[in-house]
């Protein structure tokens, strides 16, 4: 245990009343930070106000140009393709009794 005697935790008292009082010396007041604190919040805010016209610009110019762009009517079918042949005549993946195996190996495979 580091302090076991009373004159030893009296001595730690006075030694923090001391780093208090010298602590309240050597502050500023808070007048530099406050200062500096008021004109950071300035900056940000006239740095918002910026990227506020800007978007706002962005967004005008968008909606100006989307007025101007001609868009072409869709062009109507007249009729449906025809088909050449009906879907039941269509050729098959793979002849009759000839379906592949994997990697076209037609179900002969040899091990070594």
């Amino acid at each position: 245990m580091l302090f076991t005697t009373p004159t030893q935790f009296a001595v730690l008292g006075l030694v923090l009343v001391a780093g208090w009082l010298l602590g309240l010396a050597s502050h500023s007041g808070g007048r530099k930070w406050k200062e500096r604190y008021a004109a950071e919040r300035e900056a940000h805010a006239a740095a918002r106000r910026d990227a506020d016209a800007r978007v706002a610009e962005v967004e005008r110019r968008h909606a100006e140009l989307e007025r101007e762009r001609v868009v072409p009517a869709p062009a109507t079918p007249t009729a449906a393709p025809a088909r050449t042949r009906p879907l039941a005549a269509a050729r098959p993946a793979y002849p009759a009794g000839e379906r592949r195996g994997w990697f076209d190996w037609n179900g002969t495979r040899t091990v070594r």
